[in-house]
């Protein structure tokens, strides 16, 4: 089994090689392959995915190459972990927002617009190049914003399923909260990428007992700090947000946070000099603890899962994935891309049934998947009246002098990669 992965170089990449060295049985890969065009980080990377391997006792080979086409050459699967502009983009998606009064940050607001136009226009060349090479390869997005950019893999007719690891990390949390293991809990996880709610959690599959209420009464102060929410919200609600809920209920006091720090890009930047410095090291042959303040947490043994279930091996019956709505959520268009459960097979992807969505979140979804489409077209499409349109709809924008003001900073900083200006 051959699998690529576009943007090996990135340091996260360890993460993923630890998975998939520790999980060889549920993906037996017999030859990995990294992409990247940066060289010099890409050779860090590998060297320590090759001692990785060798010290878990993994027989695979580690290629590492800048040639998209050889590297995806009869790959079985291509992981897509790209950043377009680097974290030198980012550090602009989380700074020009706020001098309009809005959120920066990289995958929501008009951070995440700008991630996608600069994201999206790539993906989709690098998926038709995997499809001119090896057409029956399955692509596996994780790259941000990952409802946006699956959405264009599947409208173009790729094989593609998007991955996010928020779910599998509330999984995990609950799991340990609960004394149990990982693959007895089973989340009612609904919305978008990014704009989920946890609605139940059920021991032992999809109907199986909800423990929901138990854990928000027992464990809810530490799960309300671990969103960076106040207990009482979560009281009221019922049921548990992603984080980056946080965005929208408490946009205000954020941009005041945001304002007054460093930007995450910065600090990621940081880390990363000093995570390419350890993987240098000869003697390293294990993921830095470093690593784990990098983000993606869980992150490998979900792509693991995926992958192995895709191409017909033994991954979970049940995994949150990204992929078509198909009527899952009746009042969203089937073609727009939500997060949820779904049956994986070699197949593709199927969304299991989702009970109906209180007005609270299937609002707010619904508004999200307006912008996500106006966004999208705006990628593929160009022009200021585009980004502006987008931008108006996003209800973290929402003024009309605020998306004027947004989509004059969005094209001045992001004018070397976008073709249409």
């Amino acid at each position: 089994m051959k699998l690529a992965v576009v943007g090996g170089g990135s340091t996260y990449t360890p993460e993923l090689i630890d998975g998939f060295a520790r999980l060889r049985d549920t993906l037996p890969i017999t030859e990995l392959v990294l992409v990247d065009p940066a060289a010099e980080r890409l050779e860090l990377v590998g060297g320590l995915a090759r001692r990785i391997f060798a010290k878990q006792g993994h027989d695979g080979k580690v290629v590492t190459t800048s040639d998209l086409d050889a590297g995806v050459e009869g790959a079985d699967a291509v992981l897509l972990q790209l950043r377009v502009g680097g974290q030198a983009a980012r550090e602009q998606d989380e700074t020009w927002p706020l001098e309009c009064g809005c959120v920066g940050q990289e995958t929501t607001g008009a951070g995440g617009l700008a991630k996608a136009l600069r994201t999206v226009p790539v993906v989709l060349d690098i998926a038709e190049r995997v499809r001119r090479t090896n057409p029956d390869a399955w692509i596996i997005d994780f790259t941000n914003p990952v409802g946006i950019v699956t959405r264009a893999l599947l409208q173009a007719g790729h094989k593609a399923v998007g991955l996010c690891n928020v779910a599998i990390g509330f999984q995990r949390k609950f799991a340990a909260l609960l004394g149990v293991t990982p693959s007895e809990v089973h989340l009612d996880h609904v919305g978008l990428n990014h704009l989920t709610w946890e609605r139940s959690v059920r021991l032992g599959g999809p109907e199986g007992e909800n423990v929901l209420p138990r854990l928000l009464a027992e464990h809810g102060d530490a799960i309300a700090d671990d969103l960076r929410l106040p207990r009482p919200v979560l009281d009221r609600l019922g049921v548990v947000p992603s984080y980056y809920l946080r965005y929208f209920y408490a946009h205000d006091e954020v941009v005041r946070e945001l304002g007054t720090k460093p930007s995450r890009a910065a600090e990621v930047a940081a880390m990363e000099r000093e995570l390419l410095e350890m993987y240098g090291d000869p003697a390293l042959d294990e993921k830095p603890a470093l690593l784990a303040k990098r983000g993606g947490a869980f992150y490998s043994e979900a792509a693991v899962d995926l992958a192995a279930s895709l191409l017909g091996g033994g991954g979970s019956p049940y995994q949150v994935v990204n992929t078509y709505n198909n009527g899952t959520l009746p009042f969203l268009p089937d073609d727009a891309v939500i997060e949820t459960q779904a049956v994986v097979g070699a197949h593709g992807a199927t969304p299991l049934p989702v009970a109906p969505v209180d007005p609270l979140y299937a609002g707010l979804v619904a508004n999200v998947t307006a912008y996500e489409e106006l966004a999208l077209e705006a990628a593929l499409r160009g022009g200021r009246d585009r980004v502006f349109k987008a931008l108006l709809a996003h209800p973290l924008v929402g003024q009309y002098a605020y998306a004027d003001g947004l989509t004059d900073r969005l094209i001045a900083h992001n004018r070397e990669h976008l073709a249409w200006v």
